[in-house]
């Protein structure tokens, strides 16, 4: 039935789309990177106060 083919279509785009952004939140929040300490300490030194 060609009446029920733009349904079809976007039901297909809203899926592909949900499955495109589930893949990207699972690889941008499987990544843990930390950050060494004297690169913390580098970049907050001058906002110390030095007497």
């Amino acid at each position: 039935m060609p009446q029920m083919a733009p349904l079809n279509w976007l039901t297909l785009m809203i899926f592909f789309i949900y499955i495109f952004l589930a893949i990207n939140m699972m690889i941008f929040f499987s990544f843990n990177y930390s950050v060494k300490k004297n690169q913390l300490m580098k970049k907050y030194a001058k906002f110390f106060w030095k007497w």
